[in-house]
């Protein structure tokens, strides 16, 4: 791919690459925008198909942190990072602490957290390396059961929006992806009353949501025709797509899973086809919220209160989309550009340090 050309298209600021001999560590970080403070986002460990495809992957998911946590109303920028292997098999201390020392070198510009195939356990090692890292033991922790409510409240506004009442009770909900943040959002929905329609994956994780609150399991390539009113996407993105989007009977779109549309148009065609869709980085924040508190001093109720903010940012996408005629995922990129713009002027006075 002509990495320069994409980075100057959608405005990047810096992409690192990373790689250690003894370790085996390949790991790719890129800074998007630091315009509203230091670029705060998650380790990611995927076993990736190609290089390219790990850079395009850190690229994207960069940018969507800036707009996630400039939408949150947090004062940090949008950074992530990637580290090619398998978390199953791959993991180990010298891997870890030597991505550490890598974040260190960036001085503070890049501040990483778990994600998808890491863990509280590998921040720790990260820890011994560089204090840039959060979402460690005995502060925040692991971000998801917050990213689970602030998703849950996210889809109550959605159905406000929907139906005239937030109620999800009988509300038939189909997740895919049923790990830390699937479950626990499966959890919120069962105690309001929603019937679950579920897919992972890993077996055992079904069994576990089938067992603990009734869901009716389907295969993973089921999930997306099943008859509901809301589909939860709560894995990986690019999930809305051409194939997927002929097949969808649901009213609802709202899940934690990050760039859940294919591409842009995507989002037009839901918005053609009458489907309420609340953008992912809007929905998903919760997790950031979260992490964001630490590093100010963690205090949980505070995490939970303004995660539950998620709820009035969606209703704000929602009204931007109607005043406008946008679909939703233009409005909550207008919302957060606006911010990044209003904060970008006062940053324009220069103080000395």
């Amino acid at each position: 791919m002509e990495v320069f050309k994409y980075m100057e298209q959608y405005g990047y600021e810096q992409l690192v690459m990373c790689h250690d001999r003894i370790s085996g560590l390949r790991a790719v970080i890129c800074i998007h925008d630091t315009t509203l403070g230091p670029a705060l986002g998650g380790l990611r460990m995927w076993p990736y198909a190609s290089e390219d495809e790990a850079v395009l992957d850190a690229l994207r998911l960069a940018r969507g942190m800036t707009y996630k946590n400039a939408a949150a109303g947090l004062n940090l920028g949008g950074g992530k990072a990637v580290i090619i292997g398998n978390p199953r098999t791959d993991k180990s201390e010298e891997l870890f602490r030597a991505f550490g020392r890598f974040v260190d070198t960036l001085g503070g510009r890049y501040i990483t957290a778990e994600d998808v195939g890491t863990s509280v356990d590998d921040m720790e090692y990260i820890r011994m390396e560089t204090q840039y890292v959060a979402g460690l033991a005995g502060l925040s922790g692991d971000p998801s059961p917050v990213t689970a409510y602030g998703t849950y409240m996210g889809m109550k506004a959605t159905a406000l929006v929907v139906w005239g009442n937030d109620s999800l009770k009988g509300k038939v909900v189909a997740v895919q992806g049923l790990g830390h943040v699937g479950y626990a959002l499966c959890r919120y929905l069962a105690e309001e009353g929603a019937r679950l329609i579920a897919t992972d994956l890993d077996p055992a994780a079904v069994d576990r949501v089938v067992g603990e609150f009734g869901a009716t399991a389907v295969a993973p390539g089921d999930i997306y025709g099943v008859d509901c009113d809301i589909f939860s996407p709560n894995a990986l993105g690019g999930i809305i797509n051409d194939h997927t989007i002929p097949q969808f009977k649901c009213k609802v779109i709202v899940g934690a899973a990050n760039n859940q549309l294919k591409e842009e148009r995507h989002g037009d065609i839901l918005r053609e086809k009458g489907i309420f869709y609340a953008p992912d980085y809007i929905v998903n924040a919760g997790g950031v919220i979260n992490i964001a508190e630490e590093l100010r001093g963690y205090d949980r109720e505070r995490a939970l209160k303004k995660a539950a903010g998620i709820y009035d940012r969606v209703l704000k996408v929602f009204k931007i989309a109607e005043e406008q005629n946008i679909p939703t995922y233009i409005a909550a990129d207008r919302m957060a550009e606006e911010r990044i713009a209003r904060i970008h002027g006062v940053h324009r006075t220069f103080i000395p340090r």
